[in-house]
């Protein structure tokens, strides 16, 4: 097996001095599989909205509905109880608690992209490694994000890549712990001109998260 360390210095600063040309990206594996996804078609992306829906035990589901207005930079919400529509221009103290549930669920639909959008993270790479839920060969890239930004500093992520660069699988590692939880990367449909994965399941094959009513504009 091969390891690697890599440092990742991320910059979502376009490298064409033409506003018409399209934005080049670095030729790092993070930013393969952003591609892999359609990273390159985001700027035609207006508006993403969709419902994060959760699953325990077989029984306990809930769900958040979410609509991303991305030319505006607003979120609006739907839970519950209550429904709202805020800006991601606030100051980072004065965004509601439904923010962190927004980022959240925001990783678990478009993980790809946010490799390419995040900051302030490392990465490493191993070669021909098992995938921990269905031992398919893959490239593991794992993700450790810095200890002073986002809601949940210093946690970690373990995606397991097929030759293509799709994930597989991915593990969760709070804190960069050595145990982390494991889901499939499943169901991949496009939507307008990018792609996202509908479905994360256990190893047993339950659905554990997934998205219902997916627009893209």
């Amino acid at each position: 097996m091969k390891n690697f360390l890599l440092v990742l210095v991320v910059s979502l600063l376009a490298f064409s001095c033409s506003k018409d040309q399209k934005q080049e990206y670095p030729e790092t594996l993070p930013f393969q599989v952003a591609k892999a996804y359609g990273i390159e078609n985001f700027d035609q992306v207006k508006k993403i909205s969709y419902t994060w829906n959760v699953q325990r035990d077989s029984v306990n589901v809930f769900s958040r509905n979410w609509s991303w207005d991305i030319q505006n930079n607003e979120v609006g919400y739907s839970g519950p109880d209550t429904t709202y529509t805020y800006s991601l221009d606030m100051p980072s103290d004065s965004l509601p608690d439904a923010d962190k549930g927004f980022i959240n669920d925001k990783y678990w639909l478009m993980m790809p992209f946010q490799l390419a959008w995040d900051t302030g993270y490392e990465y490493e790479v191993a070669e021909n490694v098992p995938t921990p839920l269905h031992q398919t060969n893959s490239t593991k890239l794992t993700v450790v994000y810095n200890s002073a930004d986002g809601y949940t500093p210093g946690d970690a992520y373990d995606l397991y890549l097929d030759e293509n660069h799709r994930i597989l699988e991915w593990t969760f590692r709070r804190q960069n712990g050595a145990e982390g939880r494991t889901w499939t990367w499943e169901d991949v449909q496009d939507f307008g001109p990018i792609q996202l994965a509908t479905m994360h399941k256990d190893g047993e094959g339950n659905r554990f998260i997934w998205f219902t009513d997916v627009t893209v504009e």
